[in-house]
């Protein structure tokens, strides 16, 4: 079987979570491919600066400057085309007919639009229904997404398979963490991702400023600048000086530093409003950091019995003022303080977060894809 792949989103040099998705899943499943005698096509809107995998694989490079899927990938799976094509972060080409497995990642948007661009919740909407329609199966990262699938769209459930992302077999907990590189002070608590309201962040801190004067903690918020950032620092303009001077913002952190800066955390804060995985949850508990994280999405899914749970269903819109009333900041507060007073707890979570992340797999996950892929041409 010939299967093409679009690995276009797999060798951005930032990765965030769907570019990573698609780095390790292609990664892991070249080899595995290969031995089950198949043919593997990448396509690339660039030619790339370094092979996905030693595996024997094909590289088909199309620079193009704009609409790049819709136009030159279509055109070339119209002249070549494969017997089966996957895209595991974008969307199948608008003129493909051919057999096709696409990943949807989440239905975010649906709940949050405001945390979108007007025009990319139009194409948010218009590419989940067009793969869903199109594919042969759909791949969901979790049951969460499976079910949103279902309710928002009506795609029938066995045609979406739930395939979880691996994690990052490369993380391990650093004995001693070194952070004069991003130039930060310990203890502090971390929240690592892309900056924005979906995130939380205005809830993150609140909720520090609320403990601030009774540990001896920092704030870390590590990641890029996302959409609506400002409106997600907001509360910063409020919080007194010695506040602020606690709360840092490192910007996005190289892969290569991330085991420091995980295992040098109090814990991770991940209380996002809406997650369709949550790969933070996984990088902490390899590091061996406890996470506190939401009860809400696939959140659950993820982090298992290994985290610390507050409720996120409150839209943090007060004013700072009344930082102490909102039920969801005092959980979040009361959260923070007990994973460093509770030192059982915090071996607990340790404990079970070494555990959980050996659920995830990016080598079963290929597993689980290759034998979707044969099923589909069968």
């Amino acid at each position: 079987m010939v299967i093409g792949i679009d690995a276009s989103r797999a060798v951005t040099t930032r990765r965030t979570g769907t570019e990573a998705y698609a780095y390790f899943l292609i990664r892991a499943l070249l080899p595995l491919a290969i031995q089950r005698g198949h043919h593997v096509k990448l396509y690339f809107n660039q030619p790339p600066d370094h092979p996905l995998s030693n595996a024997t694989h094909e590289v088909i490079a199309i620079p193009f400057p704009r609409l790049w899927t819709h136009l030159r990938l279509a055109a070339e799976l119209q002249r070549n085309p494969p017997d089966l094509f996957f895209t595991p972060a974008h969307v199948i080409p608008f003129t493909y007919r051919g057999t096709s497995v696409a990943t949807v990642h989440d239905l975010g948007y649906h709940y949050f639009p405001e945390a979108h661009t007007s025009q990319q919740v139009r194409y948010l909407k218009w590419s989940t229904r067009h793969n869903a329609r199109r594919s042969k199966f759909v791949l969901a990262d979790s049951e969460a997404t499976k079910r949103d699938l279902i309710a928002w769209y009506g795609v029938d459930g066995a045609k979406i398979h739930t395939l979880y992302p691996g994690r990052d077999a490369s993380l391990h907990p650093v004995a001693d963490p070194q952070l004069a590189k991003y130039d930060l002070p310990s203890p502090y608590f971390l929240y690592i991702g892309t900056v924005q309201p979906r995130k939380n962040i205005p809830l993150i801190l609140k909720a520090f400023a609320a403990v601030a004067d009774q540990l001896p903690h920092h704030l870390v918020l590590a990641g890029k600048m996302g959409w609506l950032s400002d409106d997600a620092l907001a509360p910063l303009a409020n919080f007194p000086d010695h506040i602020r001077a606690r709360i840092h913002l490192p910007g996005f952190i190289d892969d290569s530093d991330k085991a420091d800066l995980l295992s040098g955390a109090t814990a991770l804060l991940f209380p996002s409003l809406y997650e369709g995985f949550g790969f933070p949850i996984l990088e902490a508990q390899a590091c061996g950091t406890p996470v506190i994280t939401a009860h809400n999405s696939s959140l659950p899914e993820v982090a298992g019995n290994a985290a610390l749970y507050v409720r996120t269903d409150d839209r943090h819109d007060r004013e700072f003022a009344t930082v102490d009333t909102g039920a969801e900041i005092v959980e979040l507060r009361d959260a923070m303080r007990q994973i460093v007073t509770d030192r059982a707890l915090r071996e607990t979570l340790i404990g079970r977060g070494y555990e959980n992340v050996q659920r995830f797999s990016w080598e079963k996950s290929a597993e689980k894809l290759i034998t979707l892929f044969e099923n589909a041409v069968s």
